[in-house]
């Protein structure tokens, strides 16, 4: 991964009023897992502060299965996407002063100027200030108190819709929105069962978490762990991975059974997409909802989901655990590593 900037790099900011930012730029189209090699690492100077812009610089750095995915629609070279957790360093904004801290899809950049006000007019993600979440870490803004909080708070409540005693069943379940997910189904009280690829994250899920059961995909007979975990089918499926685990649940699933479709990472690095048994019978004949979904479809209630999540954290419903990499220059490192499934939680990147 070609570094392009001067060795002089930290004299220069110390002699000049300007800011000196760093930022990862995507040449080559992912093949396969993504490659330091895919990436430039470039600095740039940010130009001086106008009325209504701030400065931020970033602290923390998410990692997330879209980034895999939404890449390839970009035509290259292009900023790498992402959100960050940021420090607001200068302001003439008097909304957002010196000191607070704010999260929004700056991407993979160490400093950032930008205009709160033009930014929610026009960003499919909002711009928005932290809470106090004290005593928790901050970096829960980009996970349980930020969009993959609302990501499974708005997905499961609007499109799956679940009633009391009813069967959810959640894959990617040890991620940052599975994991979620299943939380907030035992507080609406649903029965729980969550799919994860290892032993270890399986326990977590039910020890940690209070699932009722949890399968390691990579070992179980699937059909045979939905007969055992859940006795009485399947009403709700929060979809994470796609693939051929996603047509064995569904064809487990109740009649009138509601599926909100979240992501697809089972095949974000396979270079050929898989070949998998048709779902199109089962959604017929068992007559179920079947939907996509983006969380900034409920950008306008940004709020209430993290304040939602922040009730629930506070009564102690909720539980977080954290995958926390370290350093500007293993972002990509992080990235592979969350596509693998390392994290059990939100993955995130300390920036120093």
């Amino acid at each position: 991964m070609a570094k392009i900037f001067s060795p002089n790099f930290i004299f220069k900011r110390l002699l000049s009023n300007k800011i000196q930012s760093q930022k990862y730029v995507l040449t080559k189209q992912f093949q396969g897992e993504p490659k330091k090699s895919d990436f430039q690492i470039v600095e740039e100077t940010l130009p001086d502060l106008r009325d209504g812009e701030i400065l931020t610089e970033a602290e923390y750095l998410s990692v997330d299965p879209y980034m895999r995915a939404y890449m390839i629609a970009y035509k290259l070279p292009t900023d790498m996407i992402g959100g960050q957790l940021a420090k607001v360093i200068q302001s003439r904004n008097e909304k957002f002063p010196v000191g607070s801290y704010v999260t929004g899809a700056f991407g993979w950049r160490t400093h950032t100027v930008v205009n709160p006000n033009i930014w929610n007019a026009l960003d499919f993600l909002p711009l928005t200030t932290i809470p106090d979440v004290s005593p928790h870490p901050i970096s829960l803004g980009l996970g349980l108190l930020g969009m993959p909080g609302n990501t499974a708070y708005f997905g499961l409540k609007e499109i799956c819709k679940p009633k009391e005693g009813e069967t959810i069943v959640i894959t990617g379940a040890a991620g940052a929105v599975g994991s979620h997910v299943g939380q907030i189904g035992k507080i609406l009280g649903c029965r729980v069962i969550g799919f994860a690829g290892s032993d270890d994250k399986c326990e977590y899920l039910e020890k940690e978490l209070g699932f009722d059961r949890a399968f390691n995909y990579k070992t179980s007979n699937v059909s045979a762990a939905l007969k055992e975990g859940a006795p009485n089918r399947v009403d709700c499926y929060f979809d994470n991975v796609g693939g051929e685990i996603s047509t064995k649940i569904m064809a487990n699933m109740n009649k009138f059974g509601r599926v909100a479709v979240c992501g697809s990472i089972s095949s974000y690095n396979d270079p050929k997409l898989p070949k998998v048994t048709i779902v199109q019978p089962t959604i017929v004949f068992k007559q179920l909802k079947v939907e996509g979904f983006l969380v900034s479809r409920w950008v306008d209630r940004w709020d209430e989901g993290i304040n939602m999540n922040l009730k629930w954290l506070n009564e102690g419903k909720l539980k977080y655990q954290e995958k926390v990499y370290h350093g500007f220059e293993n972002m990509v490192d992080a990235l592979v590593g969350m596509l693998r499934g390392e994290n059990i939680g939100k993955a995130v990147v300390k920036v120093k």
